[in-house]
């Protein structure tokens, strides 16, 4: 731990933001031993990483011969290799272990801090590398990535992950926006701003001429986003667009993305490649930014009230129209309903807890909208692995996590006396306030290992006690290292309001109630941090303006090993396993034992029911598990999903003890009304929430489903060589009255039948394929189609020439079938022609093709894998085993399929075999695998790769 030495318990610090130039840190051991490296407590093992692309095997990356400790698993050694070692791959100045990418960094952060005068003694510079080395090396926390990228380079020393622009109505500020945001693109990273100082278009320009107003201005900014992208990636770029309530726009802003949303379909209906990252898709505007509406209190209470609302002119302020309140409320939620834009901001709880009033009002966040304080201003991030801090006892460890928080942001304030920022007017903001953003990832994995629900009082207890120590803890080091080198530079001019933003939150904790050991242990720690947190505060004010944020923790969740994301539940029960060697797997998520153990049952118990959701996939009728501890185990997807208002209850939890916001999307199924998305939003304001964004299944077009990994799946190979047959050019006719059959199919949620056929001898002769509305251009085209394909049949054309031609022919609608033949399609025809095969073919001729049945694939991993050799010998030690493959468990012949049967690249796609549905979620424009959600991005778990801002 770190501890204050010299006067500054007795001195204040200066208004210039000098502190006590005596006191000093001294550093205490917490997790290392003195006289013993922490590398030479672990065992190191040297890997190979070659990353692949799952859509057609090519390789994207490879480096052989990195050094990680035997504890990393596959997963975490690919992404920090590809992601975060610095150097030419193939050249001597490539980093290649994973000691050379913490020394890097750590050493860069211990030497500003020797510079800046933090430490009390070399010694004490020493024992604070050990610790922060061994906190990483162990996965305890985890900087942002932009601090992996930079830190200890050649290139800008940047830091921050998060930035927030500003824009006034001018034309050379519009243009220099563009530019802002360009550089902040280039550079990997996201930005957001407020564009209600622009004027309306139902106002005048001072030339008489009607102003344009700022929804023409964002699709030039949106160009340059998609023209840019995100730090030279294919990767859209992340950015955040913000409106106000009482802006004369705000219904033209509010219906702009689902205007857009109407021309996807129209567009996509008329055959343009409209999928996420189509050729056709660039046609769209206004697709590379989050939209948010800031609602202000006088707004809900007018919405409560069923009021008038006064919209006003940008130049003026006085009002030019009046809305009813519930009609604009209701066009938010009509609007989010149909694209998932716009999201909700509340402007009067965020700018309620802001520490520094008097320097600026808080418009606008990142885009991903955890992070928000003034223009023109960064935050760099941090993020705990909480499950390091559960006991085996299942007790967490308060006391040490507290420590840790301390060793953690005091790193963090380090690195601003060093880093580099995009433009000058970021830079001088950041210097002169400090913001940092400490944050935690693993909370939905923690709350089921301790036997909490994600729904429940006691796991939102425990929840709000580990936030509150945590802001406790960092304020308090903040206190500290005012004494010791300045508060921060705008902190005189706002110390009434941060230290009435303190004891709001001290009071916050105070009215926590407990329901368990665990949440009332923490909350005592909590409160005994606060209390010195206000008394040191009060006596050296504080170094950091902002001290957290709940970030998506998106790649970096991927570096610790963490089973969830940021403040997220688990996404599911069965999780997507690489092997070390080469190969995956499916395994039951670690913590579910675990849970299972701390409910009281007996490991033969647990066996049967980890046995069980490896199969199923879920806890439903699990032999021995009762009804009411099926909670505990609910996901954020699958047979028990968390309900809507369960997510917004935990955000309501912790935001009290949080100085930013939460990124977070509140999931509503594919039933929610708009009422109910009005219900949401309401309810955010009401619970205290700053922000709030909602996703309805399904609800956007041009998602790409699961195509990208059914060619894989459905095992396809090399088309039949043709025979060279010669053919009479003579037609059989089918008689009048023929066998045949009709079927029913979905494909990627499009429905249809497929009507086949045949000759008296079985011989498929006809075929006709209902798909679309009567009339349409789909429906005529399919019977043109139809009449082709019969009159070729009729013609002597084979079957599995048909067949060899149209599988695997790839366009929308495509994914999940509702076939347990044929699982996954690429296409409708691919569907068809599969299904036509199974029904028509001998078995010698599908083989050749690559089409088997459900029954047949059993069989035959049954008779392949027989060998043992992707048995999860970890999984085994733990009880996490994989569900029993066909070689130990031979199926019987009328078994179905089973999930496993076919090759997934990720968890989301797992879970889409589960749930026999494809997941709104993009692909991974890097490594072709569907990205799972983390936070308000998504995540990919092949690469690392993110749709946000890292």
């Amino acid at each position: 731990m770190t501890e204050t030495v010299g006067g500054s318990s007795k001195k204040t610090a200066t208004r210039n933001g000098a502190g006590d130039k005596n006191a000093k840190l001294k550093v205490e051991r917490v997790f290392t031993t003195a006289g013993k490296h922490p590398y030479d407590e672990v065992t190191w093992e040297h890997r190979d990483v070659v990353m692949t692309n799952w859509r057609d095997g090519s390789v994207n990356f490879e480096q052989r011969g990195v050094e990680f400790p035997d504890f990393w698993s596959v997963n975490a050694t690919n992404i920090v290799t590809s992601k975060y070692f610095r150097g030419a791959v193939g050249t001597p100045q490539r980093e290649h272990s994973l000691r050379q990418l913490i020394d890097r960094v750590v050493k860069t952060y211990v030497e500003a801090g020797i510079k800046h005068g933090y430490f009390a003694t070399e010694d004490d510079a020493e024992i604070y590398e050990h610790e922060l080395t061994w906190m990483l090396l162990h996965q305890v926390f985890s900087f942002n990535s932009p601090v992996w990228f930079n830190v200890g380079t050649t290139s800008p020393q940047q830091v921050s992950a998060c930035f927030i622009l500003s824009v006034d109505d001018t034309m050379e500020s519009i243009l220099n926006w563009y530019r802002e945001e360009g550089l902040i693109f280039k550079g990997g990273s996201g930005a957001g701003l407020n564009l209600s100082r622009i004027r309306s278009s139902k106002e005048l320009l001072s030339s008489g001429g009607t102003a344009s107003g700022p929804v023409s201005f964002m699709r030039g900014a949106d160009a340059s986003a998609g023209t840019i992208k995100s730090g030279g990636a294919t990767r859209r770029a992340a950015k955040m667009v913000v409106l106000d309530v009482d802006h004369p726009d705000v219904e033209e802003f509010i219906e702009t993305k689902a205007r857009e949303e109407d021309k996807v379909r129209a567009l996509r209906d008329a055959g343009f490649d409209m999928d996420l990252g189509g050729k056709d898709i660039v046609s769209v505007q206004y697709q590379n930014a989050n939209n948010s509406i800031r609602v202000s209190d006088e707004f809900m209470h007018a919405y409560e009230n069923g009021g008038r609302f006064g919209l006003r002119a940008r130049m003026t302020g006085e009002v030019i129209e009046h809305v009813d309140a519930k009609d604009l409320f209701r066009k938010l939620a009509k609007a989010a309903w149909e694209c998932a834009d716009p999201g909700i901001q509340y402007d009067g709880t965020i700018n309620d807890w802001h520490t520094t009033p008097e320097s600026g009002r808080i418009t606008a966040s990142n885009p991903c909208s955890e992070y928000m304080h003034l223009d023109n201003s960064s935050c760099n991030l941090a993020s705990l692995n909480l499950m390091k801090f559960l006991s085996d006892d299942g007790s967490f460890n308060a006391e040490l996590f507290a420590k840790s928080v301390e060793l953690i942001i005091t790193a963090m304030d380090i690195s601003i006396c060093f880093a580099d920022f995009p433009t000058p007017a970021i830079g001088e903001t950041t210097r002169a306030f400090r913001q940092l953003g400490i944050g935690y990832a693993n909370l939905g994995a923690l709350l089921m290992a301790t036997g909490h629900a994600y729904d429940s009082e006691g796991g939102r207890a425990l929840a709000a006690a580990i936030t509150s120590l945590m802001q406790a803890v960092a304020y308090k080091r903040s206190a500290e290292l005012a004494g010791i080198v300045g508060p921060y530079d705008g902190y005189a001019r706002n110390a009434e309001a941060h230290q009435r933003v303190i004891r709001k939150h001290s009071a916050a904790n105070d009215m926590l109630r407990t329901y368990h050991a665990n949440d009332g242990a923490v909350q005592k720690v909590a409160t005994k941090a606060w209390q010195e947190c206000q008394k040191i505060g009060a006596r050296n004010g504080w170094r950091n303006a902002q001290a957290s944020v709940l970030a998506p923790t998106g790649t970096i969740g991927l570096m610790m090993d963490c089973d969830t994301t940021g403040i997220e539940p688990d996404l599911a029960l069965v999780k997507f396993k690489k092997l070390v060697g080469g190969g995956s797997m499916q395994i039951v998520n670690q913590t579910v034992p675990r849970a299972l153990r701390v409910l009281g049952y007996q490991q033969e118990q647990i066996e049967a029911i980890v046995e069980f959701i490896g199969e199923h996939g879920h806890v439903v009728d699990a032999p021995g598990l009762r009804p009411e501890h099926y909670e505990v185990f609910d996901c954020a997807m699958g047979d028990r999903s968390i309900a809507p208002m369960g997510h917004v209850r935990m955000m309501a939890a912790v935001q009290p003890f949080i100085s930013g916001a939460i990124s977070k999307t509140v999931n509503m199924p594919e039933t929610a009304t708009v009422e109910d998305v009005e219900e949401i939003y309401y309810q955010g304001w009401k619970l205290g929430l700053k922000a709030l964004a909602i996703y309805r299944d399904n609800c956007k077009v041009g998602q790409p489903l699961s195509a990208g990994k059914s060619a894989k799946a459905s095992a396809a190979v090399e088309a039949k060589p043709e025979t060279v047959v010669e053919y009479r050019p003579v037609r059989k006719r089918l008689p009048k009255k023929r066998p045949s059959q009709t079927v029913s199919f979905t494909v990627g949620g499009a429905e249809g039948y497929l009507h086949a056929g045949s000759y008296p001898d079985d011989g498929l002769g006809e075929i006709f394929v209902k798909l679309g509305k009567q009339g349409s251009t789909l429906a005529g085209v399919m019977d043109a189609f139809s009449m082709s394909i019969s009159v070729g049949l009729q013609y002597g054309i084979p079957l599995e020439f048909y067949v060899s031609k149209f599988q695997n022919l790839r366009f929308e609608p495509a994914g999940m079938t509702d076939d347990p033949d044929v699982r996954i399609a690429t296409s409708v025809l691919d569907y068809l022609f599969r299904r036509l095969a199974l029904d028509y073919l001998p078995f010698e001729k599908r083989a050749q093709l690559g089409i088997f049945t459900a029954d047949e694939r059993t069989a035959q991993v049954s008779s392949d894998y027989g060998t043992g050799s992707d048995v999860d010998l970890e999984g085994l030690r733990t009880s996490v085993d994989a569900a029993p493959s066909a070689a130990t468990t031979p199926a019987p012949a009328e078994k179905k399929s089973k999930p496993q049967d076919i090759k997934v690249g990720s968890s989301t796609e797992l879970l889409e075999l589960h749930l026999g549905k494809a997941a709104d979620a993009p692909l991974c424009m890097t490594c072709g695998t569907k990205m799972r959600p983390a936070g308000s991005c998504y995540l990919c778990e092949g690469c690392g790769s993110t749709s946000g801002c890292s």
